[in-house]
């Protein structure tokens, strides 16, 4: 893929993604020679410089001798700053848009994704939570695999950052020992589910969401949005919750590796 295609992909129009190249090779330079070899019309050459002018992405840095304007490409990196301030916009306005996408309509919407690259997109969401509130039914070691350890650890992190507390009911045949271990500076809170329950699934609450990861075997992951399904999971979250030791099962050591055997099969 060519240069000016990527440019146009993040948001150029394929005219300003062609003259910000050719003022970058040519330095300092005329509109009538940065549209020579930009291969654009002069006419249309001036609204093109308009635009990338007021998008920072290039100066008017004087006049030549005979007075004709001279115009000088910004450093590339200003391009990171152009799409750093879009984003900042559509943050803020984020709330908003998603208050209307939930008023929308009262059905329930199912998304369904397949493989490594959906299973992030549905955990990233999870980090969207408006309560920053997250409850959790996770099984360590298939997260470990599928999206994998790095990734999950930098998830992790970044939901610390976002500020957003989860609860969490662990499976113990499922887990991975002195790994994410009840804290508050982590925004942690774990319990254990009995040595007869082993998930190999993870499922997280929020809003009135649902988010559904399986393991490596199905490769999926999913998300419910329903008010009426999320309150219900939530509910049966809190009655799992009750029942669970906290922050690891006595039991642990005596069932332990014939638990593991039994998961490993």
């Amino acid at each position: 893929m060519s240069i000016d295609q990527v440019l146009v992909q993040i948001g150029l129009q394929e005219t300003e993604a062609k003259f910000y190249l050719a003022a970058l090779e040519l330095g300092q330079a005329s509109v009538r020679d940065i549209a020579a070899k930009a291969g654009i019309s002069r006419t249309n050459a001036y609204d093109v410089f308009s635009r990338l002018l007021e998008q920072g992405l290039v100066t008017q840095v004087g006049a030549a001798a005979n007075k004709i304007i001279l115009i000088a490409a910004e450093p590339p990196d200003q391009i990171t700053e152009l799409l750093d301030a879009r984003r900042r916009k559509l943050d803020a306005l984020l709330p908003e848009l998603r208050s209307m996408h939930n008023g929308a309509t009262g059905k329930p919407r199912v998304r369904f994704y397949q493989g490594s690259e959906g299973i992030k997109l549905v955990l990233d969401d999870t980090l969207s939570a408006r309560n920053k509130s997250l409850l959790g039914i996770l099984s360590m070691r298939d997260l470990y695999e599928v999206p994998g350890r790095a990734w999950m650890d930098n998830f992790v992190r970044r939901r610390i950052e976002a500020g957003v507390f989860l609860r969490v009911v662990r499976s113990p045949a499922k887990d991975v020992k002195n790994v994410w271990p009840q804290s508050t500076a982590d925004l942690r809170e774990v319990r254990f589910a009995s040595f007869d329950f082993v998930f190999t699934m993870t499922s997280y609450i929020y809003d009135n969401k649902v988010a559904i990861i399986s393991s490596r075997r199905e490769n999926f992951a999913m998300t419910i949005e329903s008010e009426e399904f999320a309150t219900m999971q939530r509910n049966l979250f809190e009655v799992f919750w009750a029942s669970c030791p906290a922050p690891w099962p006595k039991d642990a050591k005596a069932k332990g590796n014939k638990a593991k055997s039994a998961s490993d099969t």
